[in-house]
């Protein structure tokens, strides 16, 4: 507030009246109604007790706004007086020229245009208005000015004339603004003024135009000379009294084609004066003429002006009697007028007529004392500096002691003299944005070489601003790394630069980049920074040229005037050539208030550097391996941007203003209210400033885990992590904070910025962790903070730090990396269960310790805060009771008015903080919902604040974003915003969405809008995954699921869902929502609807062809559920339309199948899936009909001889004829999506929350599990008879494969991962009856009858699971029968990844069985391997290699023939342990150290060789390349190894590989 009261009050608009008057506390009907009727603080000044009556304004707010009002005027009125001066009222006025101008339009939607000023509604009202100020006010001049501003929409621009006596080609009259009034005399040397238009004269020849022109020069000169005063007649400006379209004392202009008619006419100087021609010669300043110009360009008009300088040493004692030219028509010549006295009287020129020449000329020696005085008191005048150190200050500072220090400075710059570099040092502590560089030898000889020695920086050009897809602002700000390193942008090219951009002349700039220039700027201010977050600084270093100004017209007009704009000039010259061109913009008063002029450059530098907020000669320091420290280089740590490092005296270099205690106490207020911990509150408690933060108990454990891993030698993990799951408001955030503040000294600590790409990430963490070390096996650790990222993101980030510093790593004693991964949950207890050794869980609840440390700090806080001041912190002390909540809320909200504006914002604020997780509204967008100004920028969160109603001050939280710059708000907690929820529920939620989407303020504001968006967005899409922290599994977003649940209503979810489709543009995800919606309701007509207008937008995308094939598949299971119609008789006529939904449901799945295996950067089995859902479904439902009904035996031989074979029952030939080949088709569809999605598990590990406790068989959670289960459907379905099975042998050899086939998954066989999962069986008996069931199957005499490809494949895999479980089982061929057998696979050009995986179990080298070098089992190896590397490519597409792990199926063992091969599962079994805490043991390599594991598994010797192991093949010259299954365990350098060898699909691995020593 104290801002705004430094503008006086008149200069305030109705933007600053409503923030004055809810400041006082004026009851906000009250507020509104005056806003409304637009009252000024001119109309505040003068407006009397009868016109707040007439606006229904109640007597006790009267008399508060009329008390207030006066003591306001008083303090002003007592602060002028004290100045002297008017610089309090300059510095104010400025926001008001500018806001007045361009502020108002400014705040209402960017894409609305609004008029440029605001009228009060009754003219009747301005005329009591006025009536009242004649009788209440002395100041009847200026009330005539605000009647004038009120009748006139668009006020004329006020002007000053040009510097008296100043000769500048640089100065430049703007058309159409208007010059102070004509004036008289003044103080003799201030210049009276006199207006000619000229108009009519300009119009005669030569000689008479000369004539009329000499007439008023002389007749105005020697009237200033006789009184001895200076005076400049004008000529070009409009001099009429109300009979012109002009203005009095408007630029005009006029055109002048020769410049020697104005020249040569003052020759009648020495015709008009009788006497002393010489005096006036001296006294009449030759012509000058000032170009006129409009925003349009020139226009080839000037204002010519004849200065008068009535010097006493010229004009004492004389008086200049003159005869003035006439041109006379009738005669055709210049006659003169007889001989005549003139004086200036008033602000006219007149003559003395003859009986007061006496008086007049007696007066003389007096008016000579006058001037010589004037003159003598001017000298000294001159000599009176201005106070410009103060007005910097007030420029930077806004009046405070130190600039802002998340303020961003825009610097405009032209070329820097060398001499002057170090006097622009203050520019290299502040916090620059980007640079407008005008030098284009800035970076061989200017600044830009200079700024480098510091800082580091991107060099850019304006065609680098350009952003062609607005809402991807974020890639956009990446793109360019802006925020995080400063953005040089040379504006007229770069002489060190081999590209195209070169310096051009002024002509070419306007015509080739001036355009680039507007977009640039326009970007900057309108997409990328935030209004009132930044200054633009001019520095005007060396002549002006045009590009330059336009910069600041382009910065004036998108800033819409804001007083955010600071020019520094040493040389007056350069400001006054920028400034007069500069005035179509703004008038030279408003430039005059924003500007620095001939103050010296090394003064700026030093009263700069003492108002910024940290010390300038600090230096930051990270500690080192020997415990001492190295100097941490700001250019070092600005290129490593996507962290935020953490010295070892980390804020030391911050100013503690011991005058402003309220500076600590806000940051103590902000964090207890919710807001993050900073750097800064931990400093200032080590020092004894502010009390500790608590340490919740889980710290303890935290550091226990740290310092384990840095003292253990046992584990070698490059990368260590430790995660923090936390509960939202329990302060798992600043636990984690705590750590790194702790660790700071002792290892290198740094925080991860969010969103920043992975590569960088690593890139620079490994920078960190080699700054100034010379022995990379020594380095210090870094500890990284990453906070709520998700998990995939996570991952990435370790995992290309695994693979960074793998190969650099040699004998490593402790992890180099520990990441500290602190996230969000709901359930953070179950997450921590899953990886018990890493993780710390933080809760709500308090431990009977944290409870008695939370009461007594409760109890201290209490004493300097309201409870509601500190909310977050007492909430967490009463451990987030619900009943508190729920009681604190509804006293909060009792009485709050549910019509209001504030109180909307509120809900659609807790709307998007209790569904989406880390949301917030920008303050920019909620100022422009609340119909707010631009505010004066020191004054914004305050302003902002004042116009909330107390219960939105309390439950709002203000913060900065770190990476956007960007100013939001949001509830203190988000149980807090459920409850308003519940509390303002007087809507229903479904009621409350769809006004959200209504609100065009939040659509249409374009600055913060992508982040807006997206969370608009997640609220109505984004679902909930426990894998994801968070509490259940949602179906649809838990906006949706709510408005389903409790409006008992799905209509309703529906329009909502609708409602969003539009706002979003007719998404087609939105699309893909409403029908998955609607088939959930079994509105299937609608559900079809909504899928097939996804599909039309995105005809290729597998995610929406799956939900048009479950459209169909969720109709085929509710029309014909199998429950209800085992119950009925089913005939064919029934079955008809299933058999019809089914075939477009599996051709919908077909649809994206293929889309998918096209998709490069997604792997989407939900396509066959769905395929074999809805086969299995069909079968069902065939096998009901009577035709097809079961044997005794348990087989459906009549339903498979139909589906297999050629003949069609009678019953169903004729009702099912458009079907039959589609039927015959489908065992052939559902057996080729088993075997692709029992590829897909063979190569990879199932998803990670499965849980060896969850008896789900979602295909995604579990799909071993329903593979298995739906291929025993598949086998059930297509199982023969005995004499079946013989009819179709002996009818088709090819259809003699396929019996076996069918045979074979009837014994639970029948691809890799069903012939697989008989050996997790724990009942060994069982499995091995099946499998030698299935061997039994395959004729005995290989020879005499080949098989084919798949059954060879599945023969062999069979004796390799046999042989686990039963390795001297009859049935078994012997190993080296088996092999020969596979010799087989190399006919098939091995384009088969089972048959490659089979052949490198089989032909690994064997001690018994390969003695003897041979290169031809080599060549089948090699060949093998190469081809599953090639295979496995083309499987993971473009995906990231951590997104699908490896799924390793066996090792070998010590033994040899089959003896050697030992499953997986075997290995599990000698592991007692859950699942996961298995999976964590086979991650971390705990495994390795189980004896029961290692004793029967061989170590097999190998070497690196630059980065790669290798192990002899069968011949010597024949190497083996060999995969790490863990970068970490990888030796740098070339060494013997010694390793555990694994064998997957996608290749050999290396497990616990050691150095050979």
């Amino acid at each position: 507030m104290e801002a705004l009261l430094k503008l006086q009050l008149e200069d305030w608009d109705e933007n600053h009246v409503r923030t004055w008057l809810q400041y006082i506390r004026v009851k906000d009907k009250h507020v509104q109604t005056l806003y409304k009727e637009q009252v000024t603080g001119a109309v505040l000044q003068v407006i009397n007790k009868e016109e707040l009556k007439d606006l229904d304004v109640k007597r006790g707010q009267i008399l508060l706004i009329l008390k207030k009002r006066d003591e306001l005027l008083a303090s002003q009125r007592s602060e002028l007086a004290q100045c002297g001066t008017s610089e309090v009222r300059k510095q104010g006025k400025a926001s008001l020229t500018q806001d007045s101008q361009k502020d108002a339009p400014s705040q209402r939607l960017q894409t609305e245009p609004l008029p440029s000023e605001r009228k009060l509604k009754s003219q009747d009202h301005i005329a009591a208005l006025a009536s009242d100020t004649l009788e209440t006010s002395a100041d009847s001049q200026h009330m005539s000015t605000i009647e004038e501003s009120v009748k006139e929409n668009n006020p004329q621009i006020r002007c000053k004339p040009h510097p008296f006596d100043k000769d500048d080609i640089n100065l430049k009259y703007v058309r159409n603004q208007v010059l102070p009034p004509e004036t008289g005399v003044i103080n003799l040397i201030c210049p009276c003024h006199e207006y000619k238009s000229l108009a009519k004269a300009v119009t005669l020849n030569r000689q008479r135009l000369q004539v009329k022109f000499a007439h008023e020069v002389i007749k105005f000169a020697s009237g200033c000379m006789n009184v001895r005063t200076n005076g400049t007649i004008h000529f070009g400006i409009e001099d009429s009294n109300g009979n012109s379209v002009y203005t009095h004392g408007e630029i005009i202009g006029v055109p002048v084609e020769d410049h020697s008619i104005y020249v040569d006419a003052l020759d009648y100087i020495e015709k008009c004066f009788p006497r002393y021609g010489e005096d006036a010669r001296l006294c009449i300043r030759p012509p000058k003429f000032v170009e006129v110009i409009s925003r349009d360009g020139t226009e080839g008009r000037f204002v010519i002006e004849i200065d008068v300088n009535s010097s006493i040493k010229t004009v004492k004692t004389k008086i200049y009697r003159v005869r003035l030219p006439n041109f006379s028509e009738k005669k055709n010549k210049v006659e003169y007028e007889k001989v005549t006295i003139y004086r200036r009287n008033g602000a006219k020129t007149e003559p003395i007529c003859e009986e007061d020449q006496d008086e007049f000329i007696s007066g003389m020696q007096e008016r000579d004392t006058r001037r010589e005085a004037a003159e003598n008191s001017e000298e000294q005048g001159n000599r009176i500096c201005e106070d410009l150190g103060r007005k910097l200050s007030v420029l930077l500072t806004g009046g405070k002691k130190y600039m802002d220090n998340s303020q961003w400075y825009l610097i405009v710059i032209n070329k820097c003299k060398p001499e002057d570099l170090q006097k622009l040092n203050f520019l290299i502590h502040m916090n620059i944005f980007c640079v407008f560089d005008f030098d284009p030898d800035s970076k061989t000889s200017g600044f830009f070489e200079y700024y480098l020695k510091h800082h580091t920086a991107n060099v850019h050009f304006l065609q680098d601003y350009r952003c062609e897809d607005k809402e991807n602002m974020n890639d956009f700000r990446k793109h360019l790394c802006l925020f995080d390193q400063t953005s040089w942008i040379f504006c007229n090219g770069c002489n060190d630069y081999d590209g195209d951009e070169r310096p051009s002349d002024v002509s070419t700039w306007v015509k080739s980049k001036k355009k680039h220039l507007k977009r640039t700027v326009s970007l900057i201010c309108n997409e990328i920074l935030p209004a009132g977050s930044f200054v633009v600084l001019f520095l005007l270093l060396s002549p002006v040229e045009q590009p330059l100004v336009d910069t600041f017209h382009e910065f004036y007009a998108e800033m819409n005037g804001r007083n955010d704009i600071i020019c520094i000039a040493e040389c007056a010259d350069n400001y006054r050539k920028w400034a007069n061109l500069a005035q179509p913009s703004c008038n030279i008063e408003t430039i005059d208030k924003m500007s620095i002029v001939g103050m010296k450059l090394n003064h700026v530098n030093d009263t700069i550097q003492t108002m910024l907020p940290t010390l300038t000669d600090r230096d930051r320091y990270l500690p080192v391996s020997t415990r001492g420290l190295c100097l941490l280089k700001t250019a070092d740590e600005e290129r490593m941007f996507t962290l935020e490092i953490l010295s070892v005296d980390q804020c030391e270099d911050y100013k503690i203003d011991p005058q402003d205690p309220e500076q600590i106490t806000k940051i103590e207020r902000d964090f207890y209210r919710g807001g993050k911990v900073s750097w800064l509150h931990f400093m200032l408690a080590e020092r004894g400033f502010c009390e500790q933060v608590i340490q919740r108990d889980a710290y303890k454990d935290v550091i226990k885990i740290v310092n384990g891993m840095l003292k253990s030698s046992s584990e070698k993990q490059l990368v260590a992590t430790v995660y923090v799951f936390h509960h939202p408001g329990s302060g798992g955030s600043t636990l984690a904070r705590q750590v790194l503040w702790n660790y700071r000294k002792d290892l290198r600590c740094a925080t991860v910025k969010p969103s920043c790409a992975i590569g960088k990430i690593c890139e620079h963490a490994i920078q960190l962790l080699e700054y100034e070390e010379s022995d990379f096996n020594q380095c210090l650790p870094v500890l990284l903070l990453v906070e709520d990222a998700d998990e995939d993101y996570f991952d990435e980030i370790k995992h290309e730090l695994i693979a960074a510093i793998g190969c650099k790593a040699v004998n490593i004693v402790r992890p180099l990396f520990i990441i500290l991964n602190c996230r969000r949950s709901n359930n953070p207890e179950k997450q921590c269960k899953n990886i018990p050794l890493e993780a710390v869980a933080v809760t709500h609840k308090l431990t009977k310790e944290e409870k008695r440390v939370f009461s007594n700090k409760r109890k201290k806080l209490e004493e300097h805060f309201e409870p509601e001041f500190i909310l977050t912190f007492v909430l967490m002390s009463e451990e987030f009771s619900e009943e508190y909540i729920r009681d604190f809320v509804k006293h909060l909200l009792e009485g709050i008015d549910r019509s209001h504006l504030v109180t909307r914002l509120i809900k659609y604020v807790a709307l998007l903080n209790h569904y989406v997780g880390n949301s917030n509204i920008s303050l920019s967008h909620c100022e422009t919902f609340l119909c707010l100004g631009i505010q004066i920028d020191h004054l914004r969160q305050q302003s902002f604040e004042i116009s909330l109603n107390d219960q939105a001050r309390l439950l709002f939280i203000h913060f900065r974003d770190c990476t956007t710059e960007i100013r939001s708000i949001r509830i203190v907690h988000p149980l807090v915003a459920k409850e308003i929820l519940y509390h303002l529920s007087d809507q229903p939620l479904s009621q409350i969405a769809m006004d959200l989407l209504q609100e065009k303020a939040f659509l249409k504001h374009r600055f913060a809008r992508d982040e807006l968006i997206k969370f608009i967005r997640d609220l109505f899409i984004r679902r909930h995954k426990r894998s994801k922290g968070d509490s259940t599994d949602t179906i649809f977003s838990p906006l949706i699921e709510d408005i389903r649940n409790e409006e008992q209503a799905s209509e309703k979810a529906v329009e909502v869902l609708t409602a969003a489709y539009e706002y979003f543009r007719k998404d087609p995800h939105f699309a893909q929502q409403l029908a998955r919606l609607h088939y959930k309701d079994k509105n299937f007509a609608d559900a079809i609807k909504w899928a097939e207008d996804a599909k039309r937008q995105l005809p290729f995308n597998s995610y929406i062809l799956d939900t048009e094939g479950q459209v169909y598949r969720k109709k085929l299971n509710v029309l014909f559920d199998l429950t209800h119609l085992r119950a009925e008789e089913v005939t064919p006529d029934k079955l008809t339309e299933a058999i019809k939904i089914a075939l477009k449901a599996i051709e919908c799945f077909r649809a994206a199948q293929k889309a998918a295996q096209s998709e490069a950067d997604s792997m989407n089995n939900a396509g066959f899936v769905g395929e074999v859902e809805v086969g299995c479904h069909l079968l069902q439902l065939l096998s009901l009909l009577h035709i097809f009904e079961k044997d005794k035996d348990g087989s459906y031989t009549k339903l498979t001889e139909y589906l297999l074979g050629k003949d069609i029952p009678e019953e169903i030939k004729e009702p099912w004829k458009n079907f039959h080949g589609k039927l015959k088709g489908l065992q052939k569809g559902i057996h080729e999506a088993l075997e692709w999605i029992s590829e897909d598990s063979s190569y990879f590990q199932t998803n990670k929350c499965e849980d060896e406790t969850s008896n789900t068989e979602d295909p995604a959670h579990n799909p071993r599990k329903w593979l298995i289960k739906k291929t025993k459907i598949y086998a059930r379905y297509f199982t023969l008879s005995e004499q079946e099975e013989q009819n179709l042998k002996q009818s088709s050899s090819s259809l003699s494969s396929l019996v076996r086939q069918l045979q074979i998954y009837r014994y639970g066989g029948g691809n890799i991962t069903a012939i697989f999962s008989l050996l997790s069986d724990q009942k060994t008996d069982r499995a091995v009856e099946k499998l030698e069931k299935i061997i039994s199957l395959y004729p005995e005499d290989h020879q005499k009858e080949k098989l084919d490809l798949v059954d060879l494949v599945s023969f062999t895999l069979s004796h390799i699971a046999l042989a686990c479980v039963a390795p001297r089982s009859s049935k078994l061929l012997t190993y080296q029968k088996l092999r020969e057998l596979s010799l087989q696979f190399s006919k098939t050009k091995y384009n088969n990844s089972s048959a490659c995986f089979l052949l490198t179990l089989l032909y690994w080298p064997d001690e018994a069985y390969d003695q003897e070098p041979n290169e031809a089992k080599g060549r089948i190896l090699n060949t093998a391997l190469e081809t599953m590397k090639r295979l496995h490519d083309i499987k993971m597409k473009n995906l990231p290699s951590r997104k699908m792990q490896i799924y390793t199926h066996f090792f070998l063992g010590n033994g040899h023939g089959f003896d050697k091969i030992v499953h997986k599962s075997l290995l599990e079994k000698l592991t007692d342990s859950r699942l996961n805490e298995r999976r964590l043991k086979w991650l971390k390599g705990d495994v390795w150290k189980n004896p029961k594991v290692t004793q029967k598994l061989k170590r097999v010797k190998g070497w690196t060789e630059n980065g790669s192991i290798f192990v002899r093949g069968h011949w010597k010259q024949n190497k083996i390349k060999i995969l790490p299954l863990h970068f970490p365990s990888m030796p740098h350098g070339n060494e013997n190894v010694t390793f555990y060898l694994g064998f997957t699909y996608a290749g050999l691995f290396a497990c616990d590989i050691q150095v050979e020593r």
